[in-house]
């Protein structure tokens, strides 16, 4: 029974990393491989059997490489430590109301913004692919560094440790074949970094003003500054957040997010 019960949690644990993402397809694909595999045997097809006998172990390194993000980021959530936080020390009220402030200012201009806090897993590849800084966190400094005239404006802020390690930094952008046609390469960008890391990322679209929240994967749009100061709260004191609704594929085409 206990044999039973960790093969069913292990698979279990795999279909939800890879829910939502184009690794379901690639692993329907390689079951049909595979169900024809045993087709062929069963059948006799000689030629197609030794075809595929010498094929399929070749795919244990293509998965591999096809699944690099998915494995990546679950070793990633194996290997978090619970207790640890993101900015250790810091007053966090202040900490919220600077970034909730500054994010507010942002969206009431329609000032494109993409701010990312660290959590337990470093994000030390992406803040080197910026401009370091490290500078204290603070409202003036962020609508500062977002503002249209200042050409560090393009890409995302990295906040880690409670300080503004980096600005104009390139994050990954997500690959989910899901996803509204209305959100830009800011919102993509955002589920991207929550996909590979534990990082929260808060997004204002220069389109509209909206303010969204990225977590873990998913985006939660059109937040009102109490909404947001709330998910940074349950996000960094953990406690257990209310799960965030999923991106409709079909979300209002009267939209055009930036």
């Amino acid at each position: 029974m206990l044999d039973i019960l960790i093969v069913a949690f292990l698979i279990y644990q795999v279909l939800v990393f890879i829910r939502g993402t184009r690794a379901v397809q690639m692993v329907l694909g390689l079951g049909l491989v595979l169900a024809f595999f045993y087709f062929s045997r069963w059948a006799r097809l000689e030629a197609v059997s030794w075809m595929l006998a010498y094929i399929l172990p070749s795919f244990v390194f293509a998965i591999i490489v096809i699944f690099q993000s998915e494995i990546r980021r679950a070793l990633a959530h194996f290997g978090k430590i619970p207790f640890l936080t993101g900015f250790t020390g810091i007053n966090r009220s202040e900490f919220y109301d600077e970034i909730v402030v500054a994010v507010t200012t942002l969206a009431t201009s329609h000032t494109g913004a993409l701010i990312v806090i660290e959590r337990d897993i470093g994000l030390k590849s992406y803040i080197e692919s910026g401009i370091a800084i490290d500078a204290a966190l603070s409202y003036d400094l962020l609508v500062t560094v977002f503002n249209r005239a200042v050409p560090l404006h393009d890409g995302a802020v990295i906040i880690s440790n409670g300080r503004i390690a980096a600005v104009a930094c390139f994050l990954p952008l997500t690959v989910k074949p899901r996803l509204s046609k209305e959100l830009g390469t800011r919102h993509r960008a955002a589920i991207g970094v929550t996909e590979e890391t534990d990082a929260v990322a808060i997004v204002v679209s220069e389109e509209t003003g909206a303010i969204s929240f990225a977590h873990d994967g998913e985006i939660e749009r059109f937040l009102v500054p109490d909404t947001l100061r709330l998910r940074l709260r349950d996000v960094f004191e953990r406690k257990s957040p209310a799960p965030m609704p999923r991106v409709p594929a079909e979300a209002a085409e009267h939209r055009v997010d930036g």
